[in-house]
C-alpha cells in the first residue's frame, strides 16, 4: 500500500499527493476558485465546473420518436429523487439533495456541535466562532461572515428599498424591517373578527 505523507490540519485526513491535500482542503476554507462563464456558479474543483457546464449547452439532438426522447433526457440527468422527481447529473447531488427531504445534518461543528446538511453552511457557521469576515463592503469597510448579509447591507450606501408593503405601500431597505412594520401598523382583521 502507498504511503500517505500529506496530512489535513483541520481532520486529519491523509494524502498521496499534496494536490489532492489542496483540494480538500477547500472543503474546509470554502475556496471555490472555479467559477462558471455562463451563471457565475463557482465549484472546488475544475471537474465539477466541466460537469456543470454540461447544464448550459444547447443539445441539437433530434429524435423520431418521444420515448427515445425520454431516455436520452434520463441519460443526460439519470438521478432520480423518488421524493419529489427532481432530476441530477451526478449521484452526489442527489445525494445531498436528499438531505433536504430527510432531515438529515451529518455535517457537526467541533466548536458547539450543531449540525448542517451541507459542507459549505458548516464552513459559514465556523466563521462565528473563527471571527472570519471575508466580505467587504467597497463603500465603508466593514466586513461580513456571508455574501448575502453584504448584500443587504449595501442598499444603505445604495438608498434602494426593494421591499414595500401591500397594505399601505411603504418601503423599506430589508425584508425583516418590512416585517416589523407589518406587525406594528397591520393586523389580520379576519383573525380577530368571529368565525360565521
Amino acid at each position: 500500500m502507498r504511503e500517505k505523507p500529506f496530512s489535513c490540519s483541520e481532520c486529519n485526513k491523509n494524502f498521496r499527493q499534496k494536490s489532492d491535500l489542496v483540494k480538500h482542503q477547500r472543503i474546509h476554507t470554502g475556496d471555490k476558485p472555479y467559477p462558471c462563464s455562463d451563471c457565475g456558479k463557482c465549484f472546488i474543483q475544475k471537474s465539477d465546473l466541466v460537469n456543470h457546464q454540461l447544464i448550459h449547452t444547447e443539445c441539437e439532438k433530434r429524435f423520431t420518436k418521444k420515448s427515445i426522447l425520454d431516455k436520452h433526457q434520463r441519460w443526460e440527468k439519470p438521478f432520480l429523487c423518488s421524493e419529489c422527481g427532481k432530476r441530477f447529473t451526478r449521484k452526489s447531488n442527489l445525494i445531498e439533495h436528499l438531505k433536504t427531504h430527510t432531515g438529515e445534518k451529518p455535517f457537526s461543528c467541533s466548536e458547539c456541535n450543531k449540525k448542517f446538511r451541507q459542507t459549505s453552511d458548516l464552513v459559514k457557521h465556523q466563521r462565528i466562532h473563527t471571527g472570519e469576515k471575508p466580505f467587504p463592503c467597497s463603500e465603508c469597510g466593514k466586513c461580513f461572515i456571508q455574501k448575502s448579509d453584504l448584500v443587504n447591507h449595501q442598499l444603505i450606501h445604495t438608498g434602494e428599498k426593494p421591499f414595500s408593503c401591500l397594505e399601505c405601500g411603504k418601503c423599506y431597505n430589508h425584508r425583516s424591517a418590512l416585517a416589523q412594520h407589518k406587525k406594528r401598523s397591520h393586523f389580520n382583521v379576519e383573525s380577530v373578527l368571529p368565525q360565521m
